[in-house]
């Protein structure tokens, strides 16, 4: 399983950010699909998810900001991120588990300046 992650860079607080984390290696139609996030010094933590159905979750901190969807046929998972704040700065990764094993792609930088 591979999970390749793109799209991050440096954004002014208000802008937008598109990422994208493409997957191979796995049956994707029927995987749950997860955004993680992790800023120096803090804990990682689950940003957002989408299941097989698309059904979506959100941390409280970015609800009505970022939006998550999947192509079950390019095999990506995205993740739209809109009105950032500069909390927002950090690694982003995307996450799956398949056969019982967890899997990471390399992640992607995010970096919102005031």
């Amino acid at each position: 399983v591979q999970l390749q992650a793109s799209g991050g860079g440096l954004v002014q607080a208000g802008g937008s950010l598109r990422l994208s984390c493409a997957a191979s290696g796995l049956n994707f139609r029927i995987n749950s699909m997860y955004w993680y996030r992790q800023a120096p010094g803090k804990q990682r933590e689950l940003v957002a998810s989408i299941s097989s159905k698309s059904t979506t979750n959100y941390t409280d901190s970015v609800k009505g900001r970022f939006t998550i969807s999947r192509d079950n046929v390019k095999r990506t998972v995205s993740l739209q991120m809109n009105s950032l704040k500069e909390e927002d700065t950090a690694r982003y990764y995307c996450y799956t588990d398949f056969r019982g094993r967890d899997f990471w792609g390399q992640g992607t930088q995010v970096t919102v300046s005031s």
